[in-house]
């Protein structure tokens, strides 16, 4: 099934938003991104339970009505209704909207079309597709592309060329000065051991505090430092990195770092989850990541393919139904 129509269901937030459109790009649809807002009222329900769902979106919300698009790929918690009454109203039309969800649903999975969350959210049954990360939009094309693009910036640097990637605060995890500057030492000490660059991106959730305190330990070390000024060169350092340091606050970030088939290393900051060590234990179980303990070693890495994988189920299920409109 080729040149269908796609509808991706965005809530705002680039993680969630960059996984949906990362598996829209890769079935090879034509995209339309749908800014979905429910009004307070709904926002305060559990998806399952709302209500005239697609009466819920508020005036900044796109619209949402027919025709209806061949396929509909959501992710996150004010998305997932949307999606089940997309599926619906488009049935009782007697057409066929196609649903993909990537996160683990409030509703019962036999809502849903397909659905394909990550293997730490346990979820089961027989539309399911579970992945040992996050989906995303990296592909050899995009990496290339970045990596001439910010080629220039990192020339100076020595090599082995070490990308890190550095996240932040978040609901499982905390980053503090102190966390910031004993990253910081680590990679200072590894940059003189074994005369590596270092090419560092930070989040908006690292912090300015912290990121000055990381900046301070690294302050007579060969490395570059972007911190939101210019554009962004977060897959242009993974294009061209010879191996990748990422905290392991972000699912997001790890799993983009292990699609690139390079050596990737998980530097801990306080905090974690039962979820997020299931996350990182699937990773090291299968030799895609180890844990940074302040050295480095090339190994040989294969990359990550969830991406591909469920973009394939997707166009056979897709075959086996009506045609494109």
């Amino acid at each position: 099934m080729t040149g269908g129509v796609c509808w991706v269901l965005s809530n705002g937030r680039a993680g969630t938003v960059n996984q949906c459109l990362g598996l829209a790009e890769a079935v090879g649809f034509s995209i339309t991104v749908k800014e979905v807002r429910p009004r307070a009222l709904w926002r305060w329900l559990p998806p399952r339970l709302w209500p005239w769902a697609l009466r819920s979106l508020g005036p900044e919300s796109d619209p949402i009505e027919e025709p209806w698009p061949d396929l509909v790929i959501a992710c996150g918690r004010s998305t997932e209704a949307i999606a089940v009454a997309i599926r619906r109203a488009a049935a009782k039309e007697d057409q066929t909207t196609f649903t993909v969800y990537l996160q683990r649903p409030s509703h019962n999975t036999e809502q849903f079309d397909l659905l394909a969350p990550p293997l730490h959210d346990q979820v089961t049954g027989s539309n399911v597709i579970a992945t040992l990360g996050a989906l995303h939009r990296v592909t050899p094309e995009l990496l290339a592309a970045d990596a001439e693009k910010f080629a220039a910036l990192v020339a100076p640097l020595p090599r082995p060329l070490i990308a890190v990637l550095v996240g932040g605060t978040g609901n499982a995890y905390r980053m503090t000065e102190t966390a910031a500057r004993n990253l910081g030492q680590q990679l200072a000490a590894l940059s003189r051991d074994q005369d590596m660059g270092l090419a560092i991106t930070v989040s908006r959730r690292t912090g300015v505090k912290n990121t000055a305190a990381l900046r301070a330990e690294l302050a007579d070390i060969p490395s570059v430092i972007w911190d939101d000024e210019g554009d962004n060169p977060y897959f242009g350092f993974l294009g061209l990195a010879d191996a990748i340091i990422v905290t392991a606050d972000s699912i997001s970030m790890v799993s983009e770092a292990c699609a690139t088939g390079k050596p990737v290393y998980v530097a801990e900051i306080p905090g974690g989850s039962a979820k997020f060590e299931r996350f990182h234990e699937g990773l090291r179980s299968k030799g895609l990541t180890r844990r940074f303990a302040g050295d480095i070693e090339l190994w040989s890495a294969s990359p990550l393919d969830d991406t591909a994988r469920v973009a394939a189920a997707v166009r056979e299920r897709l075959a086996s139904i009506a045609a494109p409109r």
